[in-house]
């Protein structure tokens, strides 16, 4: 609980005014509640600001260790489907 008061005490410092801030900030909201984990939250917001950064034509304010970590997150939500899939 303290840690989730916490966390939602930072919500007032994000600049909602710009889309590719607060897209990934709302998603990383919203999915730790629904799956029950933080790291999974923290990897959709990862995925979404790259995402919307290369989109909108901001590569290189992307710093390379953003696009590791993203793909390796990425790549964390694709095994089960993979898997299942597979088998």
């Amino acid at each position: 609980m303290v840690v989730g008061a916490l966390m939602i005490g930072q919500v007032r410092e994000i600049d909602f005014t710009k889309f590719e801030v607060a897209l990934p900030a709302f998603l990383t909201i919203m999915a730790m509640p629904f799956t029950y984990s933080i790291a999974n939250g923290i990897g959709v917001g990862f995925i979404t600001w790259v995402v919307l950064h290369a989109v909108s034509g901001k590569v290189r304010t992307i710093h390379p260790l953003l696009w590791v970590v993203a793909a390796l997150f990425a790549l964390y939500f694709s095994v089960d489907p993979l898997t299942e899939l597979l088998t």
